[in-house]
């Protein structure tokens, strides 16, 4: 296995892992086990270290860099979550409509995101811009650093 790791970013120490094809399939919170090949030379090496420092300055991350495993549909509302443009949300609702799903459905597939921040599943809020749940450690205290580091003004 190939990893990329960012042993500090403002969250912590990152890593990812990529599969046979240079695509990441995983991003992780924490320090990478031993043993792994790490990889600087990848792209999404220094577009997420740049995200750290300018979240808007850069091309959003592409559906193209990735491969995630899930289902159908997880990967249907992964892709949708792409669109989410840095310094903006999205409700559940909002991607149950256009998805043609329950917010329930879509909550469950943003929950499963094996890739956070770089496929923006924090971008997406409660009802009424109510912010929700994170898997980061420090879940919804990450959550809102990820928003505010982006511009998103929180009530």
């Amino acid at each position: 296995m190939q990893i990329l790791t960012w042993p500090k970013t403002p969250l912590g120490p990152l890593w990812a892992e990529l599969d046979g094809h240079s695509h990441l399939t995983a991003l992780h919170w924490g320090q990478a086990s031993d043993g792994a090949e790490v990889v600087t030379a990848h792209p999404l090496y220094k577009a997420l270290a740049e995200y750290f420092t300018h979240p808007t300055q850069h091309p959003p991350f592409s559906h193209k860099d990735f491969a995630p495993k899930g289902t159908a549909f997880q990967q249907k509302v992964w892709h949708a979550l792409l669109d989410i443009a840095p310094g903006t949300t999205r409700t559940y609702g909002d991607l149950a409509a256009a998805l043609k799903s329950s917010p329930r459905a879509i909550g469950g597939a943003v929950g499963s995101n094996p890739i956070p921040i770089l496929i923006p599943c924090h971008r997406v809020m409660g009802q009424g811009g109510k912010l929700t749940g994170f898997s980061a450690p420090g879940g919804l205290k990450t959550k809102t650093w990820l928003l505010q580091h982006e511009g998103v003004s929180l009530l």
